[in-house]
């Protein structure tokens, strides 16, 4: 029944104008659902395919790579450097555009073109299906995106009961080795952490992705190291640690990686980040002796 009338209020939308509020809480006016969207950034992309609204794109911008069917679509740039007049020529009845990714700079110049502009800034796991639903809603797919944001909530909601109680575990979350770099409290995949029973050990420094020392590591001295690369592939730079024989999780032998696109994105495949971060945290939590 739900599904029914959700139905029914997405062809009526069709029929009558459209407005949402957006990530930085401006309101976004639409005379009616969108057909040709440009969406300026990777997750944005995956996304709008979640919330049932994957044909509706006529643009996106470079590693759009999923789902696959995303790599046919003309790309008008990248999300640091995109062309407003490739934009144009698409003529699109809505952009997707991404605030701290392509520089909310850049939202004064795609207002200037006087389409409606929709700015994205996901930060916590719960802005995942929050964004699916507001796509779902400006493309009139409200059915198919409720019903994945659904999904994504239930299955958080388990993950959560699984292993969220487990003994917590100290961890480092490693960006990138060289400068050294980590991601605080606010960030997503710091929330995913203690979705799996974890604690990120740089949850109190002010800057979102702060640069740190290797020295400041040594003095937390982290139960466990998480790293993510450019790629899928275990980042070589991981064993770095191993010059540190002292370190707690060297010790445990928990210098583990994610991949990236799996736990770096805010979409739906999160949950599958997540999911082999809490396998792999339990691994340690239970067989590590000195745990």
């Amino acid at each position: 029944m739900k599904y029914l009338i959700l139905l029914i209020l997405s062809t009526t939308a069709q029929a009558s104008g459209v407005t949402v509020e957006d990530f930085i809480g401006r309101s976004v006016t639409l005379e009616k659902p969108a057909n040709r969207i440009v969406a300026l950034a990777p997750h944005i992309v995956e996304n709008l395919y979640s919330a049932g609204a994957g044909d509706k794109l006529v643009g996106v911008v470079s590693y759009s790579n999923y789902p696959p069917e995303a790599q046919g679509i003309q790309q008008v740039g990248s999300y640091a450097a995109f062309s407003l007049e490739t934009i144009v020529a698409l003529q699109p009845d809505l952009i997707l555009m991404w605030g701290s990714g392509n520089g909310m700079q850049a939202l004064e110049k795609l207002e200037a073109l006087g389409l409606p502009v929709f700015v994205s800034e996901p930060r916590q796991l719960s802005d995942i299906s929050r964004s699916i639903r507001l796509l779902g809603k400006m493309a009139g797919t409200d059915a198919a995106s409720e019903r994945e944001a659904l999904r994504i909530e239930r299955e958080t909601t388990l993950l959560k009961a699984v292993y969220g109680n487990n003994k917590k575990l100290s961890v480092l979350y490693q960006i990138w080795n060289d400068p050294l770099q980590t991601l605080n409290g606010e960030h997503l995949i710091s929330q995913v952490i203690e979705l799996c029973g974890g604690e990120n050990i740089f949850r109190d420094t002010r800057s979102l992705a702060p640069k740190i020392s290797i020295e400041s590591v040594l003095l937390r001295n982290p139960q466990v190291i998480i790293a993510s690369g450019m790629s899928a592939a275990r980042p070589e730079w991981l064993d770095d640690w191993l010059k540190y024989p002292s370190l707690d999780a060297v010790k445990n032998k928990a210098l583990i990686s994610v991949n990236p696109d799996h736990i770096q994105r805010p979409t739906a495949r999160v949950l599958l980040g997540a999911r082999e971060l809490c396998e792999k945290l339990n691994t340690v939590r239970y067989e590590s002796p000195a745990i």
